[in-house]
């Protein structure tokens, strides 16, 4: 049970993969870790596939990471989530932030963003053109509001964490102008529909977070918790993914691949559960979790294996 505006209430928890690709080492460390501090918590673990921006998606990655996961053993609590079929949630939270006057058309084309931005902590900061024009065009993107006031929260790895929106990333993007929903938007509503209390993902989604926060609050959802585990690189120090041509999972050793993404979580299993079978490797994972053992960065582990020294 976790504490959650003075009412005690159940752990929720979810792993939420995009599916341009196959699963990976990297969302698999994502996957161990969301399930197993929602299970050790006595709590719940949901699964939902970030799909938003269907025109990235690959066919069949969504069964793919499905059967994955369920074959390695980490079953889902729920019917799945898919956010290609939740456009009328994201446009009704449109709704309200336009109500409150909070959003404006912007018509700048990728150039003149970059022409007219500085680069913040975590990209180029939206100079605010559209917004000081008031343009009355209903096309192109829709943008949200910012102010100057700290958005902060206290990560279970991370620490403290604090942005002012307006003067580190600027007003961002809710809607493109292709009418793909933007990411920031479409998971606070859907972790606010789906009573998420708990969030645990890759370092590399912390600068989003106080975005998601301000959305949160503007909309009268609850705050959430957030953990924001070690990212896996490869040789290069890019984060693992489709773009970084990361290998999918191999379900023929599913039982080493386990254990190595507890080693990168700084988790200790014995040499000898590598004989194991599934049900003996969870039994062990679910037993010895150590949150207080997970490293803030861990660069000795490259594509899912130790670094030589």
């Amino acid at each position: 049970m976790t504490k959650n505006n003075s009412k005690t209430i159940r752990y929720r928890g979810r792993f939420a993969p995009s599916p341009t690709g196959q699963l990976h080492f990297g969302s698999l460390v994502a996957a161990v870790g969301s399930y197993l501090e929602a299970k050790t918590h006595g709590g719940e673990w949901f699964v939902r596939i970030e799909n938003v921006d269907t025109p990235r998606e690959v066919l069949g990655a969504s069964n793919d990471i499905l059967r994955t996961l369920e074959y390695l053993g980490m079953n889902w609590d729920g019917g799945v989530v898919y956010q290609s079929q939740r456009g009328a949630l994201y446009q009704e939270a449109i709704h309200s932030l336009t109500q409150l006057k909070l959003t404006y058309p912007c018509t700048c084309t990728r150039k003149e963003i970059l022409d007219s931005s500085i680069m913040g902590i975590i990209g180029p900061i939206y100079s605010g053109t559209c917004r000081q024009a008031q343009t009355s065009h209903k096309t192109g993107a829709l943008r949200i509001r910012t102010d100057d006031r700290s958005i902060w929260f206290e990560d279970a790895i991370q620490g403290h964490v604090a942005q002012h929106l307006e003067s580190d990333t600027g007003d961002f993007v809710l809607r493109r102008a292709d009418g793909v929903f933007a990411y920031q938007l479409a998971v606070v509503v859907d972790d606010a529909v789906q009573n998420i209390t708990h969030v645990v993902r890759g370092e590399d989604l912390l600068g989003s977070t106080p975005r998601q926060i301000y959305l949160q609050q503007l909309l009268g959802y609850p705050v959430l918790n957030y953990m924001h585990l070690p990212v896996v690189t490869n040789r290069d120090g890019k984060k693992l993914s489709k773009q970084t041509f990361a290998t999918s999972v191999d379900l023929s050793k599913a039982v080493p691949q386990l254990m190595t993404a507890l080693y990168f979580l700084g988790q200790t299993p014995p040499v000898e559960m590598l004989k194991s079978d599934l049900s003996t490797f969870w039994q062990w994972a679910l037993g010895n979790w150590q949150v207080t053992q997970i490293p803030r960065s861990n660069h000795d582990f490259i594509d899912g294996s130790t670094q030589e020294k």
